[in-house]
C-alpha cells in the first residue's frame, strides 16, 4: 500500500481530510495521490473498528445526499 511510504504528518493530514465533511476523495487524490480504496484501507488501519464503521456510514450518507441534491 502506498500509505507505507508516507510520513506520519502526511498520514495525519489524509486522515483529517477523510474525517472532514468538507473534503472529498477527489481532493485527497489530487493532494496526496491516494484513491478512495486506498483511503478506506488507511482509515480501516488507523481507526478502531466501530469508528471506521461509523465513518463509512457517514461517508455513504453524505454521498447519497450529494447525489440526491444534484438530481434537481
Amino acid at each position: 500500500m502506498k500509505s507505507q511510504l508516507l510520513d506520519l504528518s502526511t498520514l495525519g493530514e489524509i486522515i483529517e481530510m477523510a474525517l472532514s465533511d468538507h473534503a472529498s476523495f477527489n481532493q485527497i487524490r489530487t493532494l496526496h495521490g491516494l484513491g478512495p480504496d486506498e483511503v478506506k484501507a488507511l482509515m480501516r488501519q488507523s481507526l478502531k473498528s466501530g469508528s471506521y464503521r461509523a465513518w463509512r456510514r457517514r461517508v455513504r450518507a453524505f454521498a447519497d445526499r450529494r447525489e440526491f441534491s444534484n438530481e434537481g
